[in-house]
């Protein structure tokens, strides 16, 4: 377990679905430290990202810097960093270096199937299947704090089309960590069947002229083989149809 993930003992097994009660992550205006002790590295690996995938595009983003947990609530600070030193990170893993916290909202239908997305070949995850999130921005920040329910809402609209504020209930936020990445979810009952939702998802898809996402797919079993998951995918699943079932 990293370094930077303080008061271990409060935290459970990496892969195990917890509660969580908060989330106060504070975003610092200093430049970050993984950032600052690779900078060639950094720009090294971005040129070699690029030439294999020109549609990259070098944005901003939040990166942990260190993450706390007591009697389920998270905390922790957070910097702004490029993308492409997030990739760098992802790629490498140094120890020590930096962890990564994102939403995750857990879309169900009527009809008990969760509704995932499987992104485009042009994107940093090209063919990965996952809930439609994405990484936390600057357009995520409130007060200078992370707003995990505005990312959700934000990378939902504009991957999907859907509202999350058209669920007819919302549950209380569950958390995963495994290698460095805390995934914070929370599950959207909607009153539309499966069918409905990805009509929906299809006709945005079909109408954005630059769609991050290739389809929309009802998952109806946490089967870890049944699609080209991230690793947070299966125990997520498994603890959503354990739930709704």
């Amino acid at each position: 377990m990293s370094q930077l993930i303080r008061n271990i003992s409060e935290w459970p097994d990496e892969g195990v679905i917890f509660p969580v009660t908060s989330i106060d992550v504070r975003v610092s205006a200093e430049p970050h430290p993984y950032l600052l002790s690779h900078t060639a590295e950094v720009a090294a690996n971005w040129e070699q990202e690029v030439a294999a995938n020109p549609a990259l595009f070098d944005g901003r983003m939040l990166l942990m810097r260190s993450l706390e947990m007591r009697d389920e609530a998270i905390s922790g600070e957070c910097h702004i960093v490029p993308f492409s030193a997030f990739l760098l990170w992802r790629k490498t893993r140094p120890a020590g270096g930096a962890l990564h916290l994102f939403g995750l909202p857990v879309i169900v239908s009527s009809d008990g199937a969760v509704i995932a997305i499987r992104m485009g070949q042009h994107t940093a995850n090209p063919g990965r299947v996952y809930c439609a999130a994405g990484s936390l921005d600057p357009d995520d920040i409130r007060d200078g704090y992370c707003d995990i329910d505005g990312n959700m809402a934000r990378e939902v609209m504009e991957e999907t089309g859907l509202s999350l504020s058209d669920a007819n209930s919302v549950s209380g936020f569950h958390g995963w960590h495994g290698q460095n990445v805390v995934t914070l979810f929370r599950v959207y009952h909607f009153a539309k069947t499966a069918a409905e939702l990805i009509a929906l998802v299809d006709a945005h898809i079909a109408a954005d002229p630059e769609p991050e996402i290739d389809a929309a797919l009802a998952i109806r079993t946490a089967d870890p083989k049944q699609h080209a998951y991230p690793p947070f995918m299966p125990p997520v699943l498994e603890w959503v149809f354990n739930t709704i079932r």
